[in-house]
C-alpha cells in the first residue's frame, strides 16, 4: 500500500471524530487549546488501538479467506464509506439544550472515542488480508485522530455544525474510493 494510501485512510478514519469534535466544541463553552489536545490524545490512542485489535481478528482468519480477501476489503471498505456517508446526510441532533460540562470528562470522551473507531477496527480487519505493516497503519490512524480532534474541538466554536456532517461524507468517499483501488489493483494483478 503507499504512503498516500495510509495517509488518506488515516484521514478518512479520523473524519467522524473529527466530526465528534466540532460538536464538542460547538458545546463548549470556551474550549482551550489544552482542552482540545486533551480530547485529541483520547481519540487518537483509541483510534489507534482498534485498527490493530481489527488487524488481529482478520490475520486470526486469514488462511480461511485468503481467496476472496480483496473483495472482503474492498466490501468492508464501502460499506464503511456508504455507512459514513448516510451518518453525514442524517439531520443533526441538536445536544444545546443539556449542560456542556457534562460531555467533556474522560470516560465520556474515552466512549465517544471508541464509538466513532469502530469503523477503524472493520478496517484492521480488512489491511490484514493486504501487505500493510498495522503498526504504521495504527500510528498515521492515531495521530491523523489526534490531529483532526484538537483542531475540531477548537474550530467547533467557530464552525458548529456546518462542518461537522460534510467531513463524514468526504471520509465515506474517500474510503469507499481506496477500496475500489484495492479491488482494482488485485483484481488487474491476477489478469
Amino acid at each position: 500500500m503507499s504512503p498516500v494510501s495510509i495517509l488518506l485512510i488515516g484521514f478518512a478514519m479520523s473524519t467522524d471524530a473529527f466530526a465528534a469534535a466540532i460538536g464538542k466544541g460547538a458545546a463548549m463553552r470556551k474550549p482551550v487549546f489544552r482542552d482540545a489536545l486533551r480530547a485529541g490524545l483520547i481519540f487518537g490512542a483509541i483510534e489507534a488501538i482498534t485498527p490493530v485489535i481489527g488487524w488481529l481478528l482478520g490475520r486470526a482468519a486469514l488462511d480461511y479467506v485468503e481467496a476472496f480477501d480483496h473483495w472482503i476489503a474492498f466490501g468492508l471498505l464501502v460499506a464503511l464509506g456508504l455507512h459514513m456517508i448516510v451518518n453525514g446526510l442524517r439531520p443533526h441532533d441538536d445536544e444545546t439544550d443539556e449542560d456542556p460540562s457534562r460531555h467533556h470528562g474522560f470516560w465520556r470522551l474515552a466512549v465517544t472515542g471508541f464509538a466513532t473507531s469502530i469503523d477503524a477496527m472493520a478496517v484492521g480487519i480488512g489491511l490484514a488480508f493486504m501487505d500493510v505493516h498495522i503498526g504504521v497503519m495504527a500510528l498515521v490512524i492515531g495521530l491523523c485522530t489526534l490531529t483532526m480532534v484538537t483542531a475540531g474541538i477548537m474550530l467547533g466554536r467557530v464552525l458548529g455544525n456546518m462542518v461537522g456532517k460534510r467531513a463524514e461524507i468526504i471520509g465515506g468517499v474517500i474510503l469507499m474510493a481506496i477500496g475500489a483501488t484495492i479491488l482494482y489493483e488485485h483484481l488487474s494483478g491476477a489478469a
